[in-house]
């Protein structure tokens, strides 16, 4: 995207405001985003989810997780998490890598469960430590890592209060 042209999502739960933006409103965005906000948001829903399973409501369980993982603040934070680590300069199989802030906003926006089938892993072989043979290690794409850590956010509280 550049050159000021209109975000393109097709299967998106955005609003249309949103899928209008250009790359000067998505940088902007993704800049002014309040953190703590998103964090407290998304904790309040993780929370409810654990009370619920404590409850044994698993049908409340189900919604809230629903609720959670639809939530623009959880595909916020989920973004945040893959860009943020080491590995964020590893691209996967599409040569995909999230390093600008308009390409981490247009990711927020694609970032849907609707229809979704995980690409194969790059394999890459790394040598092990010590020895001289290398081991296989599976590269996903960047967006397989959103979703991974988007479920992952409501799936934390179950295995927690499981525990």
């Amino acid at each position: 995207m550049k050159g000021g042209k209109l975000l393109n999502v097709s299967i998106s739960t955005i609003s249309s405001q949103d899928k209008k933006l250009t790359d000067a409103h998505l940088f902007q965005k993704w800049k002014t985003i309040d953190w703590n906000q998103v964090e407290k948001s998304v904790n309040k829903l993780q929370t409810r989810i654990a009370k619920a399973v404590m409850k044994n409501k698993w049908n409340h369980v189900k919604r809230l997780q629903y609720l959670l993982t639809h939530s623009y603040f959880a595909k916020l934070l989920a973004v945040r998490r893959v860009t943020l680590n080491k590995g964020k300069r590893t691209p996967g199989i599409d040569n995909e890598k999230w390093l600008t802030s308009n390409a981490k906003m247009t990711a927020v926006l694609r970032l849907t469960g609707k229809g979704y089938i995980a690409k194969p892993l790059k394999r890459v072989f790394v040598t092990k430590i010590g020895k001289n043979k290398k081991r296989p290690l599976g590269i996903p794409t960047m967006y397989d890592r959103a979703i991974q850590s988007l479920y992952a956010l409501a799936l934390e509280p179950i295995a927690e209060t499981n525990i």
